[in-house]
């Protein structure tokens, strides 16, 4: 097949599955972004021929996706709780299961309240838009330490009309100010363990392994989170943290050797477990104080 031959949407989707085997809804998605429809027009109109800018396009996407390039970065959207997200290779592409972290999130919220949520590591901001979009009277902070990724928070943060979240570049806790309290902390930290041989497969290579990796065993950045939130968290506050399907166990430890209280772990839809939360850990002091006599 060569970029001169004529082709109609209906032959460029055979194309996409004879030689590149791809499967039907990747080929669709691409081919709807190259044309700037929906893929419902894809249906209604299978034999309208593409023109040639449009035919290069569309089999240099090919090309791309078959070198394992992930779809999101060769459209540069990635849909998350039914909102439309720009995402680029700074950013890690959101992933289904974390909508659990905005669920869980979303339970401890009162939805006419105007609580305080911080969401650490934000990326593409996919998981304080869609709190935001939920809780419109929070008050949300976006942190990160790319300020590439940040950039790419704000945007879709103002393409969405959502304008209660404050952006803001740093790392973990340390991006918060000394003595600033939030009901709500939550991160999809790194959790992946350095060398671990699936970041070499399922598209991983092309996302921004600062955002995939955290040391031996994966719980680098989880352990700075936990050990650094209680300063930052509100009387009754709650941390929460998504985490590998493997990780459960020793989060649930790590919450509970820090004093977290109420600690439990949540599975996503596949039954693994996926997040962790804990209630603030009482004041250093307070019952010793609570328990002196007058």
């Amino acid at each position: 097949m060569t970029p001169d031959q004529p082709l109609s949407i209906a032959e460029a989707l055979q194309l996409a599955a004879r030689t590149h085997h791809l499967p039907q809804l990747e080929a669709q998605v691409l081919l709807a972004h190259v044309l700037q429809t929906p893929r419902s027009h894809l249906y209604a109109w299978p034999e309208q021929p593409l023109n040639a800018a449009q035919r290069i396009a569309f089999l240099t996407l090919l090309e791309r996706r078959q070198q394992g390039e992930p779809v999101a970065y060769l459209t540069g959207q990635r849909e998350f709780w039914s909102l439309s997200l720009r995402v680029t290779p700074d950013t890690l592409i959101p992933r289904p299961e974390t909508e659990l972290l905005v669920e869980q999130a979303l339970a401890l919220l009162d939805p006419g309240g105007d609580a305080r949520v911080a969401d650490l590591g934000t990326g593409s901001g996919a998981i304080a838009a869609a709190i935001a979009s939920e809780r419109p009277r929070a008050r949300l902070l976006a942190t990160d330490i790319s300020a590439a990724a940040l950039a790419v928070a704000a945007d879709n943060f103002r393409r969405l009309g959502l304008r209660r979240i404050e952006t803001r570049q740093g790392n973990w806790c340390s991006a918060l100010h000394p003595g600033e309290r939030f009901d709500l902390i939550l991160s999809n930290p790194p959790y992946v363990a350095e060398g671990d041989p699936h970041l070499l497969r399922d598209g991983l290579p092309w996302e921004p392994a600062t955002a995939l990796s955290s040391g031996a065993d994966g719980l680098d950045d989880i352990r700075r989170l936990i050990g650094g939130a209680p300063d930052h968290l509100a009387a009754d506050g709650w941390l929460l943290i998504e985490h590998g399907l493997d990780q459960g166990s020793a989060v649930r430890r790590l919450f509970d050797q820090a004093g977290y209280l109420e600690t439990s772990t949540h599975q996503d839809l596949a039954a693994h477990d996926r997040l962790t939360r804990g209630k603030r850990p009482p004041a250093i002091g307070a019952e010793s104080k609570g328990n002196q006599s007058p």
